[in-house]
């Protein structure tokens, strides 16, 4: 089955519904939760709570297809992990923490692996 372009038109109408809907999202917050309110006791355990569930889901899936029966032996992901612990423990910054790992796992699996 051949799919065919979308008219201008529909781009158009596709392009203002993602505006809208990013909009509402980003605005809802502020709608339901303005600055003399106080927070709800759920929104701010929920606002603790997530941030490390969500890197946990995220580390699950990375690591997933890892199979320490394969050529490398899971070699770069250690190695990886090992880097963004290190590294995170020493600077306390996330932003730095990821990227270097990510660095070292681009480099592990392209030059050495």
């Amino acid at each position: 089955m051949e799919v065919s372009p979308m008219s201008l038109q529909q781009q158009v109408l596709t392009i203002a519904i993602v505006i809208a809907v990013t909009v509402f999202t980003r605005a809802i917050a502020f709608w339901l939760f303005p600055e003399g309110k106080k927070t709800p006791p759920f929104i701010t355990y929920l606002g603790k709570a997530l941030p490390p569930a969500v890197f946990g889901m995220l580390v699950i899936y990375c690591l997933k297809d890892c199979s320490l029966s394969s050529r490398t032996h899971a070699l770069p992901e250690l190695l990886s992990i090992a880097l963004i612990t290190a590294v995170h423990v020493w600077k306390r910054n996330m932003f730095v923490s990821i990227a270097s790992g990510t660095i070292c796992y681009i480099f592990l699996i392209h030059f050495v692996f």
